[in-house]
């Protein structure tokens, strides 16, 4: 069966991060957790909070499309030094591959972005010593702080 996404339902995926808690929603194109190749759309508003992580086994890379809007990709060295700043919308960077073991966050630069993920499967949550112990975490005090100072960090 040939799965067809609307605009419609691309839409209100962004209407339902935008009344989240978290300010984000995704919608799995994939069947199960469990497969071997996750795809999913991701809507995001500014002030969500996408704490740098890696994932560190050898076939985790990410794979990440800019649809609508802007986000940019930040990338980190070990000790939480921003290296690399990467813009991405429809008139600039459209898509990055992020190679495994990469300390890496997204900012919301406008609201209404939506982008695609695809990722090797299966899932699995990203377990806390694969968050960056430099940044904060969800739902902490500092958050907030943290992620202003992602929207306008510039690499070294």
């Amino acid at each position: 069966m040939i799965k067809t996404f609307t605009a419609d339902t691309l839409n209100t995926l962004a209407d339902k991060a935008a009344q989240a808690p978290r300010l984000r929603a995704h919608l799995n194109v994939h069947e199960s957790l469990d497969a071997p190749v996750q795809r999913l759309f991701v809507a995001t508003e500014p002030a969500t909070y996408m704490r740098p992580h890696r994932h560190p086994e050898s076939h985790k890379w990410e794979f990440f499309i800019v649809l609508e809007g802007q986000i940019d990709l930040l990338i980190f060295n070990d000790a939480g030094q921003l290296m690399q700043r990467t813009p991405m919308s429809r008139t600039a960077t459209r898509a990055v591959e992020i190679p495994p073991n990469t300390w890496h966050a997204y900012v919301c630069m406008q609201s209404g972005t939506l982008a695609l993920e695809v990722k090797q499967g299966p899932y699995i949550p990203t377990p806390e010593h694969d968050f960056a112990p430099w940044a904060p975490a969800e739902n902490t005090a500092q958050a907030a702080d943290y992620v202003a100072w992602m929207r306008q960090a510039q690499p070294a």
